[in-house]
């Protein structure tokens, strides 16, 4: 069986935080293919396009605050097109925000699989890409 590596969206527009996460997946060895978004219009036109079927991520981890399009709209987008895309996708919330009414909001929407708190540690994202593929519930995590 030939190994795949875990391809994923990472839809930040700090593209210091961009850059980190990247070289953390290089120093860790993680497998991974990352094509980087400025925001969740992008994202969305891209997943939106038949040109781009074949290049559906793995896992998206999303910022919350962007301009254009934040995270809670990109995730309403992506809730009406999900259906669509014939592929199941994992979203990661990564954000610095520390606000109640964010974490909350996270816990409650189905499509979110876990609230991480920038910056990511090694260790969580080894966690992620370990257990990509796996019946991975880890809202309890969020309680």
């Amino acid at each position: 069986m030939v190994h795949q590596p875990i391809s994923a969206f990472i839809i930040d527009d700090d593209k210091i935080f961009v850059y980190g996460f990247n070289k953390l997946l290089q120093l860790r060895h993680l497998d991974a293919q990352i094509q980087a978004f400025n925001n969740g219009k992008e994202a969305i036109d891209f997943l939106t396009n038949p040109i781009n079927s074949q290049f559906l991520p793995d896992i998206i981890f999303l910022d919350i605050n962007m301009p254009v399009m934040n995270g809670w709209e990109f995730l309403k987008e992506f809730e009406e097109i999900q259906s669509q895309l014939g592929k199941k996708i994992s979203i990661y919330a990564i954000t610095s925000s520390v606000d109640v009414n964010d974490i909350e909001r996270a816990k409650n929407n189905t499509l979110i699989k876990d609230y991480i708190l920038k910056p990511i540690n090694d260790t969580h994202l080894k966690q992620i890409f370990n257990l990509h593929g796996d019946e991975y519930v880890s809202k309890a995590q969020l309680s």
